[in-house]
């Protein structure tokens, strides 16, 4: 439904949400629910928490025995994950995508909350961090470079659709913000996780070809807000902009309803995916980058508390596996391990993230059902990509893309040759020549990589070699085989020897 929305009527209902999506934890009580604990239900283990109301004072538990304590917990907390369950109350405030539009796994267990977790306080802390990064959005040619908290990102182009549409606003809903991929990875694993890009997902709808135009408006209207101050915004329009920080726009309308927008133009950088989503029957491709974040609450935490988020002081954020049971797929994420299903429904098959997280030391959970698998992964990626030059095409913007920097540019060749060896053992779909043409051409790009990163130790040695010239030192040398020194000859004498030795014998 898309109708004018009033924003301080939203703001308001937001507001009005706050004293049920915040909590206070005393330091000598146990916390509401710890997700690092895997392999265990989220009920079994709670304790007693201190719960605020309007007037932030804590609720005084000296007065309850623990049975009371523990029943107030599990309320809570049953509440919370209810009303994300449902989709949540008009303006979003901690409501999730509706479930049936947008988690339609038959293989998920039959229990919704199975899928929900509430975030500890260490995992509400990185989030913090996470939301406060200054993000820069790179522009190309003149068109300076926006460096915008993540937060505050967030909050504009929310603001943007929702705002009435005679204010310049989209006039959506928006019925929840959540934070995707390896960001949302790195927010709820005990190690630190990696990652390329900043995923958003905003649960919008998208009934009409109409409200795609309004989305990329909003978006183009956010930037245009966030240009900084000395700018002349007089000869700037949405077009221009677009081409100036908008490096990829997808629309998807046939069964499934969403479209991408993702923020920046510089290599190395984290770019920001902005994805807007009213339908979608798959989310993920493996169970370690199933997780959402719900960030409702804390954006609400932002907006309506003056105190910093510490220990005891934060507020209840959910997050979800939409692989299907949380604590299984956090189980994945700390143990490295590779789990999916029906990789046919994955654009691609999830191939090329398969050998990705195998180059990477992941282990398949399952190795005899993986290598099962690994056929319908094939499978799908040549039935997406079946010409020689859309396979050349996906291969070499893959690598582009996720292998940034010395250490993944190392994993190269490595990765390729790993892909070569799936693709031969697994491929059925197949004929003969085209299997051996696709083979070549997986061994032509490794080959060009080991090539790149030869010449790049060459140049290597030559900067170390004019280095130690300029000290008098040697220089030494690259081989197949590793770094060699040169032998240094001694200096040549005359023996002053004169007469022979007298034998002792």
């Amino acid at each position: 439904m898309c109708g004018s929305l009033d924003i301080d009527e939203a703001r308001q209902r937001r507001v009005n949400r706050m004293e049920s999506l915040c909590q206070v934890v005393a330091k000598s009580t146990p916390k509401l629910s710890n997700t690092q604990d895997t392999k265990t239900t989220n009920d079994k283990n709670n304790n007693s928490t201190t719960i605020t109301s309007n007037n932030s004072t804590p609720i005084n538990n000296q007065n309850h025995n623990t049975t009371t304590k523990n029943t107030l917990n599990r309320s809570y907390k049953s509440s919370l994950i209810n009303s994300i369950i449902d989709g949540g109350g008009n303006g979003g405030g901690g409501g999730v995508n509706n479930s049936s539009k947008l988690h339609k796994d038959s293989d998920c267990p039959n229990d919704p909350q199975q899928r929900l977790a509430v975030l500890s306080f260490e995992q509400v802390r990185r989030l913090n961090d996470v939301m406060n990064e200054v993000v820069s959005i790179h522009g190309r040619g003149n068109f300076p470079t926006l460096e915008v908290k993540l937060r505050d990102l967030v909050t504009v182009v929310r603001s943007k659709l929702e705002e009435d549409p005679s204010n310049g606003g989209a006039g959506m809903r928006v019925r929840d913000i959540r934070l995707n991929g390896g960001a949302a990875s790195h927010v709820l694993a005990t190690e630190s996780q990696p990652y390329n890009d900043l995923d958003l997902i905003f649960a919008v709808e998208l009934t009409s070809p109409r409200n795609f135009d309004r989305v990329k408006a909003a978006v183009l209207d956010s930037l245009f807000d966030l240009l900084p101050e000395g700018v002349s915004r007089k000869r700037i329009t949405t077009c221009s902009l677009k081409e100036a920080y908008v490096s990829k726009m997808v629309k998807v309308n046939d069964g499934d309803r969403w479209s991408l927008i993702s923020l920046g133009n510089s290599r190395g950088h984290r770019n920001v995916e902005l994805k807007f989503v009213d339908t979608m029957k798959r989310q993920f491709e493996f169970s370690v980058d199933s997780f959402q974040i719900v960030l409702d609450s804390l954006l609400l935490f932002y907006e309506c508390s003056k105190l910093p988020i510490g220990e005891n002081f934060y507020p209840t954020v959910v997050g979800e596996s939409v692989y299907g049971d949380f604590q299984e797929a956090l189980y994945h994420l700390h143990k490295k391990l590779i789990s999916t299903r029906h990789p046919e429904e994955i654009r691609g098959g999830g191939l090329l993230k398969y050998c990705n997280l195998l180059v990477k030391m992941y282990k398949p959970a399952q190795p005899d059902y993986i290598k099962t698998l690994e056929r319908y992964m094939c499978s799908r990626f040549f039935i997406d990509f079946p010409d020689i030059n859309q396979q050349q095409a996906k291969l070499e913007n893959y690598l582009w893309n996720h292998f940034v920097g010395p250490e993944e540019e190392a994993l190269k060749y490595q990765y390729l040759m790993l892909l070569q060896s799936v693709v031969e053992e697994s491929t059925v779909c197949l004929m003969g020549h085209e299997r051996r043409q696709t083979l070549a051409l997986i061994e032509n790009l490794a080959f060009q990589v080991l090539y790149q990163e030869q010449q790049r130790l060459n140049s290597q040695q030559s900067a170390v070699a004019v280095a130690a010239a300029a000290n008098g030192q040697p220089a030494y040398v690259y081989t197949n085989t590793g770094f060699y020194y040169p032998v240094i000859p001694t200096a040549c004498y005359t023996c002053t020897c004169n007469s022979w030795m007298a034998c002792s014998s």
